[in-house]
């Protein structure tokens, strides 16, 4: 089983900036990908970004690409998703994810699904004003 531990939410104006943390530990070798989705209220989760613990490229979803950027460092088990030209719409509580299906086939990339994670973290609140 791989643990999560989510930090770095909290309030920024739109147009602001957030890193958010997940910090893994336990088997993290057996997973395939590590994720990021959110949930915004009255909203069901949705997947935002992925990222594998070896060389596969990212995924976005299409409405944070090219403003999140989703990276990984391998020695400290830690994956950070950096979110800049924050908008109001990006509230949500972010959550990070841990799955052993990869996103990416070989030949295309799709989003994670809710019920392809194995692990899930405590969920941290990131609020863009407007």
């Amino acid at each position: 089983q791989v643990q999560l531990v989510e930090s770095g939410g909290g309030l920024v104006q739109a147009g602001g900036s957030l890193r958010l943390s997940c910090a893994a530990s336990g088997r993290t070798f057996s997973s395939s990908s590590m994720a990021w989705f959110r949930q915004a209220p009255g909203k069901e989760r949705e997947f935002v970004a992925a990222i594998s613990w070896s060389t596969a490229y990212p995924y976005y979803v299409d409405s944070v690409k090219g403003r999140f950027t989703i990276s990984r460092d391998n020695s400290a088990n830690t994956v950070y998703l950096q979110m800049n030209s924050l908008k109001p719409e990006d509230t949500a509580v972010y959550y990070c994810a841990a799955s052993l299906i990869s996103y990416y086939s070989g030949t295309y990339y799709r989003p994670l699904k809710v019920d392809e994670v194995i692990s899930w973290g405590q969920g941290t609140q990131v609020t863009v004003s407007s």
